[in-house]
């Protein structure tokens, strides 16, 4: 990157998600809200329309409402990084097409998940469409949800085209860091770790990007404040924090429950997208008083 974001060292990037109203069209109060979080916090960027924003089950009209709004509201303030990956490399294009006209600094596309394709088929389709961007290309490496795995070998094919530029992964740490190890020089390496985020940093790793970020930005803050300043035990036990968050927005569902957090937070959406049923009201009164979330938002609405 040529200009600077955030306030840190360590640049969080944060996955957002995205509000909604009843009919599953954009709320773009709370979209603006939910930006201003991440600004405040001093995170370096944004992804938006990423797995955490669900952009494959959004209407066409809410994604490009999504992406202009946002634009709209970042201002620039953050590197913000767009999702754009869909099911084939036209209707890919088409996404890319459209949200180039902004302002914005990345398009991350998520490998196709309708098939599993063979590693020639990923690189020529990585490659094709890295021809037709005119904005940088990033690969999303997230084979838990498409069950295809962006490995060293497809990386190694796609390193030296001009117009990638980087992958997000969302592997093991252990592939990542291979990944890292062999390609950092040639490639922008972007793991997504909060599980171990102070041990990153203690490490010297400069970036992380989960969508985890965007829902605790003030507890994210306290790891990168106490680990840059070398605390490295409150840093641990802050890590440990938000690892317990993380645990219980996988038990009840992520999407729907960091939904139902932003919620409680003054962040309102209204629903999920289809077929994705948001928390029953019951189901969102025992997600709030878990004690780690409780104890979470007891902090945040103090």
């Amino acid at each position: 990157m040529t200009k600077q974001f955030g306030r840190y060292r360590t640049k969080i990037i944060s996955a957002l998600c995205t509000p909604l109203n009843e009919d599953e069209s954009l709320n773009a109060e709370s979209l603006v809200m939910h930006i201003e979080d991440q600004v405040q916090a001093g995170f370096a960027g944004l992804l938006v329309g990423g797995s955490m924003g669900l952009m494959q089950l959004l209407g066409d009209r809410t994604y490009r409402d999504l992406i202009e709004q946002g634009v709209r509201a970042n201002n620039g303030r953050l590197e913000m990084l767009v999702g754009v990956g869909d099911t084939s490399f036209a209707r890919t294009r088409d996404r890319i097409d459209y949200v180039q006209q902004f302002d914005i600094d990345g398009l991350v596309v998520l490998t196709p998940s309708w098939r599993k394709f063979s590693k020639d088929e990923l690189v020529e389709y990585y490659s094709d469409l890295a021809n037709h961007a005119e904005k940088p290309i990033y690969l999303y490496d997230l084979p838990g949800l498409t069950g295809v795995s962006i490995d060293i070998e497809i990386m190694r094919r796609l390193a030296d085209h001009p117009n990638i530029a980087g992958i997000k992964c969302s592997g093991s740490w252990q592939g990542t860091r291979q990944l890292m190890s062999v390609m950092a020089e040639r490639i922008r390496v972007i793991p997504a770790q909060p599980l171990i985020m102070d041990q990153l940093i203690r490490l010297g790793v400069e970036e992380n990007l989960d969508g985890i970020y965007s829902i605790f930005p003030e507890l994210t803050v306290k790891i990168i404040e106490a680990a840059e300043a070398e605390k490295w035990v409150e840093a641990e036990q802050l890590t440990h924090e938000l690892s317990e968050l993380l645990l219980v927005l996988i038990r009840y569902d992520v999407m729907p429950a960091a939904l139902a957090i932003l919620n409680a937070r003054g962040i309102a959406s209204a629903t999920t997208p289809r077929p994705i049923k948001p928390l029953s009201k019951e189901k969102q009164q025992k997600l709030l008083q878990e004690p780690a979330i409780a104890r979470h938002l007891g902090k945040f609405n103090d």
